[in-house]
Order: C-alpha cells, then sequence, then structure tokens
C-alpha cells in the first residue's frame, strides 16, 4: 500500500520559518534598539561632560574679568598715587625756589634802580621796576642772560616819566625761570 501522507507538511515547515524569522526580527529590533540606546547614552553622556566644561569656562572668565577689572582699578590707584607724589616732590624741589629768586633778582639789580612788582605764572617771570637811566635797564637785562637761575629776558616796554622833577623810567621785563639741575648720579 502506498502511503500518502496528508499532513500539510509545506505549511508546517513555513510556519516554523516564519516563527523563526519573526523571533530574528525581534532579536534584530531589540539588539538595534540596545545600539540606539547606547549610543544615545554615550553621546548624551559626551554633551553634558562638554556643557559642564562651558561652564566652568564661562565662571573662569567671569572671575578672570572680575581680576582684571579688580587690576585696573589697582593700576589706575597707583597712577593716582604716583601723580600725588611726583607733585609733593615738585613742590619739595621748588620750596626754596621764590627765595633763591628774590636772592637772584636782588644781586643782579644794578644800583639806580628798584623793582615795583615781580608776578610769575608758570615758568614766566615778569618784573616792573623804574630806573634812572635806560643804560641801568640794559644793564640788568645782561646780568638776566647770565644768571644760573633765569633765561631769555625780553624788554616788553620802557617809558619816560618825570617825577617830582626827577626823570625816570618805568620799565616792563620778561624773563622765564630755569628748570634746577638735579643731580641724578648716585654713589
Amino acid at each position: 500500500m502506498v502511503r500518502i501522507n496528508l499532513l500539510p507538511h509545506r505549511q508546517v515547515k513555513r510556519a516554523e520559518k516564519q516563527r523563526q524569522f519573526g523571533l530574528m526580527a525581534l532579536a534584530t529590533v531589540a539588539l538595534a534598539s540596545a545600539l540606539v540606546f547606547m549610543g544615545w547614552s554615550v553621546i548624551n553622556a559626551k554633551k553634558e561632560a562638554q556643557d559642564d566644561r562651558n561652564r566652568r569656562l564661562d565662571e573662569a572668565i567671569v572671575k578672570l574679568d572680575n581680576e582684571i577689572k579688580d587690576i585696573k582699578e589697582l593700576k589706575d590707584q597707583i597712577n593716582s598715587v604716583l601723580e600725588r607724589k611726583q607733585i609733593v616732590e615738585n613742590l619739595q624741589t621748588n620750596r626754596s625756589q621764590s627765595v633763591v629768586l628774590m636772592d637772584e633778582i636782588a644781586r643782579l639789580l644794578p644800583e639806580g634802580m628798584f623793582i615795583r612788582s615781580i608776578k610769575q605764572q608758570a615758568n614766566a617771570i615778569e618784573l616792573q621796576g623804574v630806573a634812572d637811566t635806560n643804560a641801568r635797564v640794559a644793564t640788568l637785562v645782561r646780568n638776566l642772560s647770565s644768571s644760573n637761575w633765569m633765561e631769555s629776558p625780553n624788554l616788553v616796554e620802557i617809558k619816560s616819566n618825570t617825577v617830582n622833577n626827577i626823570k625816570q623810567n618805568e620799565f616792563t621785563l620778561t624773563v622765564i625761570l630755569k628748570a634746577p639741575q638735579v643731580d641724578t648720579q648716585t654713589n
């Protein structure tokens, strides 16, 4: 007798292959999901680490900006103190200047003339006085030219007046004050 298998063996094999395919697809989807999750986790961790570095750099920049601002304020204060120190040193250097100036003018003043007023603005000195002759004024100009403390005398004007039947020459003279020479050599 011939045996005929009436069971649907092809359908069973096809169903088995579909079940295996479904399991393989499910395993592939699970593996792909796991890989995507791991990749996302790694990328997210690196992103958070970079954000943390950026945040620390921003904090350091703010701190350094504050320090730079403080340094600038300190430099301004130092410059202010140095300017005040320079002013005090100039005052100390020029402390006896008026006494020396008056002494120098008294020594250079020829006989027969006197000074009515002395005005100083910065380094310019204006002398107003009276002389009995123009020659005495010229002598004063020569004396001021050879002075160690004054230079560039300039006769602004000279007027002849008669007071109590005495002829007088009123003059106005400007001269430049020399800066005192300070010895900067140290032993």
